[in-house]
């Protein structure tokens, strides 16, 4: 399978900007469709965006939509997400998640594997 590592997360305040970094190793990165996910203290994890093997087709969640950007560059076998007007709510550690199928799922039930996370903290 392959093996995920999130980085670029860190404190930031309300309005402002994180890019995330997704990096994957172990196997062919175009072979998996991508998504982002979070979770808050005390809540349960919630998606953010997805994206196919490709890069052509992205699907984001209402809340972040217009104001977050999920991309991937399968020659550096990394994905992103740019976050742009961040908010105090959405204090979060994200997560990048695969799965070996062409499509991507909303449900996080339907990924083989994931990052670790890193921490996102909107605070003034």
């Amino acid at each position: 399978q392959v093996q995920l590592v999130e980085s670029g997360g860190g404190l930031v305040q309300p309005g402002g900007s994180l890019r995330l970094s997704c990096a994957a190793s172990g196997r062919t990165f175009s072979d998996y469709a991508m998504g982002w996910f979070r979770q808050a203290p005390g809540k349960e994890r919630e998606f953010v965006a997805l994206i196919n093997r490709s890069g052509s087709f992205t699907i984001y969640a209402d809340y972040v939509k217009g104001r977050f950007t999920i991309s991937r560059d399968n020659t550096k076998n990394t994905m992103y997400l740019q976050m742009n007007s961040l908010k105090p709510e959405e204090t979060a550690v994200y997560y990048c998640a695969s799965r070996a199928r062409t499509w991507s799922s909303q449900n996080a039930n339907d990924y083989d594997t994931w990052g670790q996370g890193t921490q996102v903290t909107v605070s003034s």
